[in-house]
C-alpha cells in the first residue's frame, strides 16, 4: 500500500519553483516510485487535456499490463492558463500550443476521434467513426463546451474586428482578441467586460483581462480617454467572499464600474451595443425582477455560457437535480467517483463539484483518481481526498498578481504562509503565473507533479 507522500507532493513543493529555482524540488517530481500493480484492466480516458494526459502518464507508471486507451480528436494540446497572456499581447499564440502526442507515453493507445456515446450499463464507449470499446474503468475528462451560439448576434468570425474579443475560444482567437483590445488601449472609449451565468473554467480569467487592459490603457495612448465597465450575472465578483471584497476595492480604486445581475444575451455589432438580462430585487417585495438593458461599447469581451459536451449530457452521467442546464457529471466531491457507476470517474472541467475548473485543481484531482482506481484493482478502499483546492494567480496589472488559493469551503489555503500574502499584489505571484506555472503544468502532464 502506497502512502500519501509517495505520490502527492505538497503545494509548496509544486508552486515553489519560482522561489526555490530548483527544477527537481520546485516541480514536486516524484522521488519514490510506488510498486507497479499487475493488471489486465481495460481503462478508457475520454479527453487528452491536462487531466486526461496527466492521469494517463501516472497510470502507465503505476500499472503493469493494463490496456490504457485515450480518446480525443484534437491534434493540438492547449496550455489554457496562457490564453489571458496572449489576449493581453504578452505572449504569442504559439506559446500555448503543443502536440497532443508530445505528452503521451508509450503504453497508451490514442484514438484520434471524438467519443460519440457512452453506455455506462454495458460499459462501452463508441467513437464518431463507429468503434465500440469495452472498459473496466472509465475516466471522463473531455473538458467543456463554449456555447457561443447562446449569445444572439455573436459569432467567432467577429473576434478581432470592430472591438470584439473572446479569449476563451483558443490561441488564434486570443491573439485576435489582442488586436481588438490593443486598439482600445491606444484610442480609448468604453470597455465592456462580461462573464456567464453558468459555471466556468478559471473564473478569474475575466477579472484578469479587465485588470490587464486597464493597466495597459492607463499607460498607453488611451490614458484619460477610456472607461471600464465590468458586468456579471452574480451578486459578487468572486466566489470566495474575502477575494470578492478585495477585487471590489481594487475596481473602486481604478475606476472600474461594476454591474451585478447582468447576463449578456445578445450583441448588435453594427451599433456596438450589448443587451443584458438584468435581475434586481423589487424594493417593495424583495422578489427578483428581470428586465433588459442595453449598454454601448467600443471594446467588448465575450465569455459565453459553458456546458458539458453533448456526449456527456446524453450519457445519463450528469446530475439530475443540479446544473441541469449544464450537464456536469454526477460524482462524489471528495473522490470524483460517479455516484451510480463506481467504475467511472469525472476529472477536470466536466466534474460536477462546487469548485475545480482550473489546471491547478486538476493537479490535485489526478492523484485522487489514481489512488481510488488502483485501490479498486487491489480490492481495497482508496484513501486520497480532493478538498476542492483551486489556485488562481489573479493578475491585477502587468508585473503584479495575487496568488489566490482556496478550497470547497472558501478557506484561503496559501502555499507559502508568511511568505506570500494571498491578497497582496506581488511581483513574485506574477512570476509564478508568467514563468513558473507553465513549467509546473508541463511536469504535471508528464505525471511528475
Amino acid at each position: 500500500m502506497t502512502g500519501r507522500n509517495d505520490f502527492r507532493p505538497s503545494r509548496r513543493g509544486v508552486l515553489g519553483f519560482a522561489l526555490a529555482g530548483a527544477v527537481t524540488a520546485g516541480l514536486g517530481v516524484r522521488t519514490a516510485q510506488a510498486a507497479r500493480v499487475a493488471t489486465k484492466a481495460r481503462i478508457i480516458i475520454i479527453g487528452a487535456g491536462a487531466g486526461g494526459t496527466a492521469l494517463a502518464n501516472r497510470l502507465v507508471q503505476r500499472l503493469d499490463g493494463a490496456q490504457i486507451t485515450l480518446i480525443d480528436p484534437r491534434a493540438q494540446h492547449l496550455y489554457q492558463p496562457g490564453l489571458s497572456l496572449v489576449a493581453a499581447g504578452l505572449k504569442p499564440a504559439d506559446y500555448v500550443v503543443s502536440k497532443t502526442t508530445d505528452w503521451l507515453p508509450s503504453g497508451v493507445t490514442l484514438i484520434a476521434e471524438a467519443a460519440a456515446a457512452i453506455d455506462p450499463v454495458a460499459k462501452t464507449v463508441s467513437t464518431e467513426k463507429g468503434q465500440k470499446l469495452d472498459y473496466d474503468f472509465l475516466i471522463v475528462a473531455p473538458g467543456l463546451v463554449l456555447d457561443h451560439g447562446a449569445i444572439q448576434g455573436f459569432s467567432l468570425d467577429m473576434v478581432g474586428k470592430d472591438g470584439i474579443g473572446a479569449l476563451y475560444a483558443g490561441p488564434d482567437y486570443a491573439a485576435k482578441t489582442w488586436q481588438a483590445a490593443s486598439k482600445f488601449t491606444e484610442e480609448g472609449g468604453v470597455g465592456l467586460f462580461t462573464r456567464p451565468a453558468t459555471e466556468m473554467k478559471c473564473a478569474g480569467a475575466p477579472l484578469k483581462h479587465t485588470f490587464l487592459l486597464d493597466d495597459i490603457a492607463s499607460r498607453g495612448g488611451a490614458k484619460g480617454k477610456y472607461e471600464m465597465h465590468y458586468t456579471c450575472p452574480q451578486t459578487a465578483l468572486f466566489s470566495v467572499p474575502i477575494v470578492a471584497e478585495k477585487v471590489r476595492m481594487l475596481f473602486g480604486e481604478r475606476g472600474v464600474a461594476t454591474y451585478y445581475g447582468h447576463t449578456l444575451k445578445s450583441i448588435d455589432p453594427g451599433r456596438k451595443t450589448a443587451q443584458f438580462e438584468t435581475a434586481a430585487p423589487d424594493p417593495a417585495t424583495g422578489e427578483m425582477v428581470k428586465s433588459t438593458t442595453e449598454m454601448p461599447y467600443d471594446y467588448l469581451h465575450v465569455i459565453p455560457p459553458q456546458r458539458a459536451p453533448e456526449v456527456i449530457r446524453q450519457s445519463g452521467l450528469s446530475w439530475a437535480d443540479k446544473w441541469t442546464d449544464q450537464g456536469w457529471v454526477e460524482c462524489d466531491m471528495k473522490t470524483l467517483r460517479h455516484l451510480r457507476y463506481p467504475e467511472i470517474f469525472a476529472l477536470g472541467d466536466v466534474a460536477g463539484v462546487p469548485k475545480g475548473k482550473t489546471a491547478a485543481s486538476v493537479k490535485w484531482q489526478v492523484p485522487v483518481i489514481e489512488d481510488h482506481l488502483i485501490a479498486s484493482l487491489q480490492g481495497r478502499e482508496g484513501t486520497e481526498v480532493y478538498d476542492g483546492y483551486t489556485s488562481c494567480p489573479l493578475i491585477t496589472r502587468v508585473g503584479r498578481a495575487m496568488l489566490v488559493e482556496f478550497d470547497y469551503h472558501n478557506n484561503l489555503v496559501p502555499s507559502f504562509p508568511g511568505v506570500i500574502a494571498p491578497l497582496e499584489e506581488l511581483w513574485i505571484s506574477w512570476l509564478m503565473k508568467e514563468v513558473a506555472l507553465k513549467a509546473t503544468y508541463n511536469a504535471m502532464l508528464r505525471g511528475r507533479a
